[in-house]
């Protein structure tokens, strides 16, 4: 239990941050600004030029949520009657699909949004989800650098453009991992409100029990029974039951068949997919990654490394534990890039960082050429991790009564 006492740096940057560094994140805060606004004038975000809705990820949010508002949230994992909804609202039919595959508990946000009007619904959700993103990345780096460098994330064009929840996934897992030494149950309450997402949270458990933070497991586990006790009062017995038969038709159209075609997706499985391999070559590369990750979560959480770095490792590994990663969720990279940052404006840039990070930036935009660069970039932040963490392997596990530094 002492371990969740521990308490992250509270004294004030060191070091200056360069001129050059503030001006780049300028820059590509400025880009992604200025996309989203020529999007919206070329018509081709939320409506078209015909006044039709534009195909997103987000009519599936709004038609789910219309669903449930009706009493139908069970409906909704249909993926043929959800597909007749988004049609009839966005006015237009377009090619494949836009699924609800969430557990019922984000019925909730879905209902808010729908109750609103298209554009309204759109943009406030974009910013409603951004500003806690915006908030945890401040709190995590520590200065108000941090708002810029979170808004210099280039997915951060990608996840406004299709109404995504990258934003909101950002904010629960680098809220859980900044408030676990200061706020143990509030810290909890993130990691039980992630479970809207439950892939995210695959490592967290082995984390909490090798460092022995049993308030911040504690209070999750209470925060994802609350939930689920509550949406299954509000939606029903069927939603629950839809959710779980619905599962292996996404699994089989989405990782087996690829039909979300491969490059959208950045995990280690769907690299091995998107060059070729067989699905069972994949599989077999995914479980070892992840098992190593794993290990290596346990390792750093039991060792006397400092907590800044386990929070930065715990978050790059769980992208890297994923099978299922899309475009959209490496907004999440940007909190391991966060820890990395609180690090390195209190004791200074090693000199291969920045440029490394700036290769990690220039993968993650390749993505706009169609090509899954994500992994790598996630492999870069996850070396530059281990890079700092690896004085302190040497050591011997703290006790388990001794509170890790940061």
């Amino acid at each position: 239990m002492a371990a969740s006492r521990s308490t992250p740096e509270i004294t004030p940057v060191q070091i200056e941050i360069p001129a050059w560094l503030r001006k780049v994140c300028f820059a590509l805060c400025a880009m992604n600004v200025t996309l989203c606004l020529m999007a919206y004038l070329a018509r081709v975000w939320i409506y078209d030029r015909n006044g039709l809705g534009v195909p997103t990820d987000f009519i599936s949010f709004w038609a789910a949520g219309r669903l449930a508002l009706d009493g139908f949230p069970a409906q909704a994992f249909d993926w043929d009657i959800l597909k007749r909804i988004e049609v009839a609202k966005l006015g237009q039919d377009f090619d494949g699909d836009f699924p609800w595959h969430y557990p019922p508990p984000f019925f909730f946000v879905a209902s808010v949004l729908a109750l609103l009007p298209y554009t309204v619904a759109y943009l406030g959700w974009v910013l409603a989800s951004l500003v806690p993103y915006l908030a945890v990345m401040r709190a995590i780096v520590g200065h108000n650098f941090g708002v810029l460098l979170a808004l210099a994330v280039p997915m951060v064009f990608m996840n406004a453009l299709v109404g995504q929840n990258g934003f909101l996934t950002a904010a629960l897992i680098g809220g859980t991992l900044y408030l676990i030494p200061i706020r143990p149950v509030l810290a909890g309450i993130c990691l039980g409100l992630l479970t809207y997402k439950p892939q995210f949270g695959l490592l967290f458990p082995i984390a909490l029990i090798a460092a022995g933070h049993w308030r911040v497991f504690i209070s999750a586990s209470v925060t994802a029974i609350a939930m689920f006790v509550v949406s299954w009062l509000a939606f029903g017995t069927e939603s629950w039951l839809a959710f779980f038969h619905w599962i292996p038709r996404s699994s089989q159209e989405i990782m087996t068949e690829g039909k979300a075609t491969w490059w959208k997706l950045q995990s280690l499985y769907s690299m091995v997919r998107y060059l070729g391999g067989t699905e069972q070559l994949a599989w077999a590369f995914q479980f070892i990654l992840t098992a190593s990750v794993a290990v290596v979560v346990a390792l750093m959480w039991r060792s006397r490394v400092p907590y800044t770095l386990k929070a930065a490792a715990l978050a790059a590994g769980t992208l890297l534990a994923m099978p299922y990663l899309a475009i959209y969720d490496m907004v999440v990279l940007a909190i391991p890039v966060g820890f990395l940052f609180r690090i390195g404006l209190r004791s200074g840039f090693r000199a291969y960082e920045l440029p490394m990070l700036g290769i990690a930036l220039v993968l993650i935009a390749a993505y706009f050429t169609s090509t899954p660069t994500g992994l790598g970039a996630t492999l870069i932040v996850s070396i530059l991790i281990l890079g700092r963490a690896g004085s302190w392997w040497r050591r011997a596990p703290a006790p388990a009564a001794v509170a890790a530094s940061v």
